[in-house]
């Protein structure tokens, strides 16, 4: 049993049912942000789960199918662009995992959130743990829902707007993507409220 799980159960034996919660797409430039919440069974551990990012594209999908089938819940949740500008990518993140949590069928005691800051309704529940992903198999395995949902997403907005690059960049602000930005300007399913690299303001093409 890796020190991930060991950690989930000493949480789990001291505090009872819980969830873990993480997030992805908090950075990039286009797409939702999305959030997922997991209740793993203790009792059939899941071998090989970790920090998405710490993980190959097709060891993600394979755990992803592993930890939908044999956990006691999961939740997962966008937050989408328009709402990110609205508001902005902090209130937006915490609004996913309030959501997430509240999904739940299984209705846990306590959660455990990747990261430093808390949703005020989740205070009474909640636990921010930085780099929680690489401590906790439930932030580790939320994190893997979160990254394979969204890149599926990704790559479906890349079919329809195929000059932005999504299927490789997958909205993240790479040289290329910014690239095409500057040459097309936004598509629907970017966020205009954050500053595109190579621009003193947040004003572009078709913003």
């Amino acid at each position: 049993m890796t020190i991930l799980y060991q950690n989930d159960l000493e949480f789990y034996k001291a505090n009872g049912l819980f969830t873990g919660i993480d997030e992805a797409g908090r950075g990039a430039l286009a797409g939702p942000v999305v959030v997922a919440a997991v209740v793993l069974n203790y009792e059939h551990i899941i071998e090989g789960i970790n920090d998405s990012k710490l993980l190959i594209p097709k060891k993600r999908e394979e755990l992803y199918l592993q930890i939908v089938e044999n956990a006691i819940d999961y939740s997962i949740v966008e937050i989408s662009p328009a709402y990110i500008d609205r508001s902005n990518i902090l209130k937006a993140t915490l609004f996913g995992f309030k959501k997430a949590f509240f999904q739940l069928k299984c209705q846990p005691r306590h959660c455990l959130i990747d990261g430093r800051d808390i949703h005020f309704e989740l205070k009474p529940y909640a636990k921010a743990i930085i780099k929680g992903d690489q401590l906790y198999a439930s932030i580790a395995a939320a994190s893997i829902l979160a990254k394979v949902h969204r890149d599926k997403l990704m790559l479906a907005y890349d079919d329809i707007y195929p000059e932005y690059g999504f299927a490789s960049n997958k909205g993240y602000g790479t040289e290329y993507h910014t690239k095409m930005i500057h040459s097309f300007g936004l598509s629907p399913i970017h966020r205009k409220s954050f500053k595109i690299p190579g621009t003193r303001s947040q004003k572009v093409l078709g913003s």
